[in-house]
């Protein structure tokens, strides 16, 4: 389910830091990969919206992970993931993102949450 942007400003803050996002996400778990037992590969998916799944694999077991909500909890507030939901969420940008001085995307930031988010992905795999 696409997250509700409210606003403007709230919709080019999301446009900033969507593809950057998406760009962490995706290193942080080429890295993750790189040390793991798990298997990675991408999926091309056209429903509910189209995007990516990340399909995981180790000794029979089987994950499916949302790449488009890994981005959404990486650029929004307290963002929870779509099958927990009804309907679409109002979500709030993490203004920590971007830098308050630029208004440009905050990369330390960004790659510190990302990082942080896939760790605790592959740390759960098992569970």
């Amino acid at each position: 389910m696409k997250p509700k942007i409210t606003s403007p400003i709230a919709w080019q803050q999301a446009e900033l830091l969507m593809q950057p996002a998406m760009i962490r996400v995706i290193d942080n778990i080429r890295k993750q990969l790189e040390g793991s037992v798990w298997t990675g590969t991408y999926q091309e998916v056209q429903i509910p919206i189209p995007g990516y799944q990340l399909i995981l694999e180790n000794q029979g077991e089987q994950r499916c992970v949302d790449i488009w909500e890994l981005c959404y909890r990486v650029c929004f507030v307290n963002y929870q993931p779509a099958h927990t939901q009804l309907q679409s969420q109002e979500v709030v940008i993490d203004t920590s993102l971007i830098e308050e001085d630029t208004g440009d995307v905050d990369w330390n930031r960004l790659d510190a949450k990302a990082s942080q988010l896939i760790q605790e992905i592959f740390a759960n795999l098992s569970k």
